[in-house]
């Protein structure tokens, strides 16, 4: 017997549409808290101020609990 070795175990991942909270758009990606808060790229650099002191984590206006930049 021959096997596809690469095509039974692939899995194909969905892109996954999400709602920005701040503008109400769909993106392919936003930041997401655990609580299910999400904001774009755009509306994250509009307020960066207020979610972020470091540049490293942004906290969450939801729930106020703080994110990383990396590893989303």
């Amino acid at each position: 017997m021959t096997e596809q070795p690469d095509r039974k175990n692939r899995r194909r991942r969905r892109v996954k549409e999400i709602d920005c909270q701040c503008c109400r758009k769909t993106f392919r990606f936003c930041w997401q808290c655990r609580c299910g808060f999400a904001i774009c790229q755009e509306c994250m650099y509009e307020n960066f101020w207020g979610l972020s002191c470091n540049g490293i984590t942004w906290v969450c206006p939801e729930c106020g609990d703080q994110n990383g930049y990396g590893n989303q």
